[in-house]
């Protein structure tokens, strides 16, 4: 896990990305990123406002098992939590117009 006192999301960025080498782990993070959002829209469009919370859980679940599992290594996320939540959408964006290949 880095120790590197990161100064911005773009130092961060590549980092990030070193920690997300197997394709099931990146794949993994897309599908919760998205269940994490499609949660949250539910909750908002049901008015369970007290619910939402709950979209931070799916998606962090399928990142840790990615890295735990799959990955072998500890989520950014305990270290530099702002900037790997970040990272997430960044690498999401990026897989999706094909930027990051799988």
């Amino acid at each position: 896990m880095s120790t590197t006192k990161f100064t911005s999301f773009k130092d961060f960025y590549p980092y990030y990305l070193s920690e997300h080498k197997s394709t099931i782990n990146k794949l993994l993070h897309a599908t919760g990123t998205v269940t994490g959002i499609c949660f949250l829209s539910y909750t908002i469009y049901t008015e369970q406002y007290r619910l939402s919370p709950l979209s931070l859980l799916f998606g962090y679940t399928f990142a840790w098992i990615g890295h735990f599992v799959f990955e072998k290594n500890k989520p950014a996320t305990f270290k530099h939590p702002i900037y790997s939540f970040i990272g997430d959408w960044v690498m999401l964006k990026d897989i999706i117009i094909r930027k990051i290949k799988l």
